[in-house]
């Protein structure tokens, strides 16, 4: 990786400012959107604790908290060495460093669900990894996320997915959501060099088709608990399959064509998780571009602008105010194009 420079970095601030330009839509100025961003990116620093983390509501979740804050500031265009926010970025990542197990699991073994935790750690300090220069944290990086692929790789139930626990601690119990969050943090891994074996990517990906529906829907999980496809699980699973580089011609049209059926209207809330669902969404219609992805951008980003919280931060849901407002930051910037994992 070569070290950044003042050239280097005048140029990604020329690339960013154009690759932003013209991306708000008619309906929402980007002169609001820039405003709404910076005024939670604002409020997710200064919510920080000094420790480095962030919290959930009842201080649950601070290692998935962290991760997905974090996710959000690099978002920005910060790193760990650059940036307004890279003092922020460095202590989070200082925090889920000290959070990495001896046996690889990144977070609290007593946290219920701690593969949350786990994949977006692996997300967000994958995504870090490239542009670290200091030679003893980028060492220590490597050292965390190899060890953390291994954990995953084991933690993987037979049918090839995750629970809320590993397989050993959960009985072999295994969902979509976790999957997928460990399927996108263990491809940001890869991207980032770390070895990550292709039988464990092959098994998740094996395991989220036979979650899928005839009419494209991806349920709960493999044992069919929670009845038919789910908009939300849906979303991130054809999210997963881009980021891992599948786009066969049998599973991914149908998908997509179950999320154009559920997620084009962004107004509706005919269902649950509706920043996780448009959080994945998002993130493909961006990939693929084109006259679907500025139609429902400008109509997403409509929506976000207009739900922002007079203090900055965005308060609907009921994990809380760190979780939506990370979100949908994350949404918002991706036109910035500076995190590697959602780049086109």
């Amino acid at each position: 990786m070569i070290k950044p420079t003042a050239k280097r970095s005048l140029f990604v601030a020329i690339f960013l400012a154009a690759a932003w330009s013209g991306a708000a839509s008619a309906a929402v100025k980007e002169a609001d959107v820039d405003r709404v961003i910076g005024r939670g990116l604002e409020w997710l620093a200064n919510h920080q604790s000094r420790l480095g983390h962030w919290t959930a509501n009842n201080n649950e979740y601070p290692t998935a908290m962290t991760a997905l804050a974090g996710m959000a500031l690099l978002g920005e265009g910060s790193t760990t060495v650059q940036g307004k926010y890279a003092p922020n970025i460095r202590r989070a990542v200082d925090y889920l460093v000290g959070r990495s197990r001896q046996n690889g699991l990144i977070g609290a073994s007593d946290d219920n669900r701690y593969t949350y935790g786990h994949g977006f750690s692996m997300l967000f300090l994958s995504q870090v990894l490239g542009e670290e220069e200091d030679v003893d944290r980028r060492e220590r990086l490597v050292d965390v996320l190899t060890r953390a692929v291994q954990f995953t790789g084991q933690a993987q139930t037979k049918g090839g997915g995750w629970g809320y626990v590993s397989a050993k601690d959960g009985g072999g119990f295994d969902e979509g959501s976790t999957t997928i969050t460990q399927v996108q943090g263990l491809r940001g891994c890869r991207n980032a060099g770390i070895p990550v074996p292709k039988e464990i990517l092959d098994k998740a990906i094996d395991y989220i088709k036979k979650c899928t529906g005839p009419d494209g829907g991806v349920r709960y999980n493999l044992a069919g608990a929670g009845g038919g496809g789910r908009p939300p699980i849906t979303a991130a699973a054809i999210a997963c399959l881009f980021n891992a580089g599948d786009y066969d011609d049998e599973f991914v049209p149908k998908i997509l064509m179950y999320c154009r059926r559920n997620l084009s209207d962004v107004s509706g809330n005919s269902f649950g998780h509706w920043h996780y669902a448009h959080y994945y969404y998002a993130q493909v219609l961006y990939r693929e571009g084109g006259k679907e992805w500025e139609t429902y951008r400008d109509k997403l980003f409509e929506r976000i602008v207009s739900e922002a919280g007079a203090d900055g931060g965005w308060n609907q849901g009921y994990i809380g105010t760190v979780y939506t407002t990370a979100m949908n930051l994350t949404i918002l910037q991706l036109p910035k194009g500076a995190l590697p994992i959602y780049q086109r």
